[in-house]
Order: C-alpha cells, then structure tokens, then sequence
C-alpha cells in the first residue's frame, strides 16, 4: 500500500511543480520578457499568462509607466568660460520592453550620460546671461536629441526639465549686484517720470488758470466798455434830446478837470488850450443874465471888467506851476470857481433894486 502511495505523491507533487512553474500572472503596467533555454521567446502581457516549464524562465520585470529620473548636478562650461552647476529632471516611459532589456545593459545610465553630453554641447553655445533666461529653449533641444536616441532602447522621452542653475557665488554676487543696479536705475528713473509728469501738470494748470483769468478780465473790460459805452450814448442822447447849451457844457467840462489829475499813473498834466475858453464862456453866461435889464453903460462897465478877469485868470492859469498835475489841476478848478462866484456875485447885486442916495444914479 505504501508502494504505491509514494509514486502517486510523487506524481502529484510533479504535476503541481509543473503547473506553478507554467502559469504566470502578470500584474497590470507590468512587462515580462520571457527567454527560452537562454533565447528571447515572447513578452508577457498583464494577466494569466502560460509558459512551458523548466524550458521557459522570465528573464527581465519592466514597468511600462511613465517614470522620473534626476540627475545629480554636473558642471558645464558656457560659452563665456564660467561653469555652472545644472541639475536635471527626466520623464521617460518604456514603450518596448525587449529592446529596454536586450538593446542597453543600463538604459538608465545610457540616459544620463547622454543628457550630461547633450546639455554641455548645448550650454556651450550659449553665455551665462542666455543660459538662465532660455530655460525653454534648453528643454526642447534635450529632448529633441534624447527622444532620438532613445527611440532604438524602446523608450520614449516625454520631458526635459531643468531644475536648477548654480554658477559660482562670485558670479551670484556681482549678479546681485547688477540687480540692485538695475531696481535703483528704474527706481531713479520712475521718480523722474513723475517729477516730470508732476511739473507738466502743475504748467498746464498754470497755463489754464492764466488763460481763464486773461478772457475773464477780458470778459470784464469788454461788459465795463459796453457799460461806459451806453452811458455815453444815455448822456449823448440826454443831451440832444434836451437841446443842453454850450455854456452848460463848458461848465461840465470844467467840473471834470479836476478828476483828471486824481489818477495816481499821472506824473504830467497838461492844461488843455480850451480851458480859458471854458471859463470865458461859464463867466459870460452869468454875465448875461446879470446884465440882462441893466443900463448899456453898466453892461460894458461889467464887460470890461469880466474881460479884465478873464485875461487876469488866463494869466494866472498860463504862468502857473506845472510842476505837480494835481496842484495845477485844483489851480485851475479854484479859478474857475472864482470866476463863477464872481459872475453870481454881480448877477445878484444887479438883481438888488437900488435906494435913492446910494450907488450908482439910474439911468432911466
């Protein structure tokens, strides 16, 4: 009995030996390669897989998703003789797992390598300055080159990234330098835009508050002349209408003289020539009506003797001072107010009816 429960345990042992080792389950993302008697036979895809036992064996386990790689920092020399230190960040997925495994022995190392070699050709056409701002450029050139050399190991190369830039700290500092020059020169150049912009703002409202003041005053002068120029024409007509007589005009014309004299801009006045006229005509028209009725004699008795005040005035106004326009000016205004005080003096004491006896006798 046990003679034959041996060969049937050992039977059933082989049979469960031989079907482990010929069922192979393939988890998902994953890639076997499967070598038979040491040759590449197939690639095992995710799930329940079949292989012939002890002949087949698995040789390599690839994922196929995508995967990063950084590299450590290299020196590179740019094209201005400065080296830099460039850390780099890789993302590539194995898109054919026999070539990963029988094209390369390290496609990891392969990559690396490729992309220090690749970025020194790179960085060596470029200056420090260009380096730093044209990151992009950079990145694209990377992974054009390794995305073609990649291509025969089965793995393609999605991005190139850099991930920082180190030149040396003597570099940093006259970089920091540079920087702080250039935030004072725009800081500089920021308040002088607004100074400038400040002082044009401040002229053009000096120029539009001049302007406006300059056609107000305009504005003004014009309505004070159309005022004065209606109350000449009110006066004009005033006159006209009521037919005024010339010696009432040249009494009004001496009433004004003398406000002539009172502008403070005067320093020279002159007298004007139709002053004695003026004065000549107001005393002969109070001479006229105090003659009026009066004997003839008396008449040229007070004719001659306005006549010789008149030219005893026009004498006195002629050789007066010219020195000050307002002394000469109320010279003339006491003048003209003693001749007509003196012309209403005789007009009222030829009015006075006279007493027997006294004064003159009458010539009726």
């Amino acid at each position: 009995m046990d003679a034959i429960l041996i060969p049937i345990l050992v039977a059933a042992i082989v049979v469960i030996f031989l079907v482990a080792t010929s069922v192979r389950i393939v988890p998902q993302a994953r890639r076997y390669n499967i070598e038979r008697f040491g040759r590449y036979r197939r690639t095992l895809q995710p799930g329940l897989n079949l292989v012939l036992p002890v002949a087949d064996r698995v040789n390599t386990k690839l994922d196929v998703r995508e995967q990063v790689y950084s590299s450590d920092p290299r020196p590179v020399i740019t094209e201005d003789n400065l080296v830099v230190n460039i850390d780099t960040v890789l993302y590539y997925q194995i898109t054919d797992p026999r070539s990963a495994a029988y094209e390369v022995a390290d496609y990891l190392q392969a990559i690396d390598q490729l992309t220090v070699t690749t970025l020194r050709n790179v960085i060596g056409s470029m200056d420090l300055e260009e380096t730093l701002t044209s990151r992009e450029e950079i990145n694209t050139r990377l992974r054009t080159v390794l995305d073609d050399a990649t291509g025969k190991w089965g793995i393609r190369v999605n991005r190139v990234e850099i991930k920082a830039i180190d030149p040396p700290n003597t570099i940093k500092e006259a970089m920091e330098k540079q920087m702080r020059a250039e935030r004072d020169k725009r800081a500089a150049i920021l308040h002088a835009e607004g100074e400038r912009q400040a002082k044009i703002l401040t002229a053009e409202g000096t120029k539009q508050k001049d302007i406006l003041e300059a056609q107000g005053t305009q504005q003004a002068m014009i309505l004070r002349a159309d005022g004065e120029a209606k109350a000449v024409e009110r006066v004009f007509q005033a006159v006209h209408r009521n037919n005024a007589d010339p010696k009432i005009l040249a009494y009004k014309y001496l009433e004004t003289l003398p406000h002539l004299a009172n502008s403070e801009n005067n320093t020279f006045w002159v007298i004007p020539g139709e002053l004695t006229e003026a004065v000549r005509s107001v005393s002969s028209a109070f001479a006229d009506h105090s003659t009026m009725g009066l004997p003839k004699n008396v008449q040229s008795e007070e004719a001659t003797s306005d006549d010789t005040t008149d030219d005893s005035a026009t004498a006195e106004i002629e050789s007066g001072p010219r020195n000050t326009a307002a002394a000469a000016a109320d010279e003339v205004a006491k003048q003209a107010a003693a001749a007509v005080n003196n012309a209403k003096a005789e007009a009222e004491a030829a009015r006075t009816p006279q007493v027997p006896g006294r004064g003159k006798p009458s010539t009726d």
